[in-house]
């Protein structure tokens, strides 16, 4: 799988997108040798299961210009650095507390040019308060928990299509961990967006700001 798989589903990318993308695979390969933050059986089907994937957050939502997004344990940058090539015009921070992961997000930022991206080692609950608009996570915990986390982070302005809340990308039986939500929540299913097999049992959910 290629970069033509993004242009699949995202037909509408610049030439300065589609490089970026390409430059993906190479960029994780060689940070992969040096500091391990993707498997092998997962950078063999890298663009299905860590940039589409990532992507499955704009099927959801586009956020609109200057909304600031915050990417919670965001590994080698993932969800962060696939949306960030995708919407140039929203601000997206990164963080982990593992310091080798954000040095792999600072060298695929800088190689890439990507001037909406920073980065921080940093725990959830040290980042400052009122600050986002939204929160992302990619398999980082219970969203229970995770909700605790993030609870005081979000602006109260808001200028999106969806209220400011949590965006979650998680897989499998949902059942017992949503049950522990007291929130309203919305379930969307990538399988009605991508018809790779990898995408039938992931779900983007969508949380209310606490």
């Amino acid at each position: 799988m290629s970069v033509a798989l993004i242009e699949k589903y995202f037909p509408n990318l610049s030439e300065k997108q589609k490089q970026r993308f390409e430059a993906l695979l190479p960029l994780y390969q060689n940070w992969n040798a040096k500091i391990n933050v993707i498997s092998r059986k997962d950078m063999d089907e890298f663009y299905t299961h860590h940039v589409l994937h990532s992507l499955g957050i704009a099927k959801i939502i586009m956020f609109e210009p200057m909304t600031m997004v915050l990417d919670v344990g965001t590994g080698g940058g993932f969800p962060g650095i696939p949306l960030a090539i995708l919407q140039e015009k929203v601000e997206f921070h990164l963080i982990d507390s593992i310091g080798k992961k954000i040095k792999v997000v600072e060298g695929v930022a800088k190689e890439l040019g990507l001037e909406n991206v920073q980065y921080r080692q940093i725990r959830a609950e040290q980042v400052e308060n009122n600050m986002y608009d939204f929160v992302l996570s990619r398999a980082v915990t219970q969203a229970d928990v995770f909700g605790e986390w993030v609870k005081n982070k979000f602006s109260k302005n808001q200028y999106n299509k969806l209220p400011n809340g949590i965006l979650h990308l998680k897989g499998g039986d949902l059942t017992e961990e949503l049950a522990k939500i007291k929130r309203k929540y919305k379930i969307f299913n990538l399988s009605d967006f991508f018809q790779e097999p990898f995408f039938e049992t992931k779900k983007v959910v969508y949380i209310p700001r606490f």
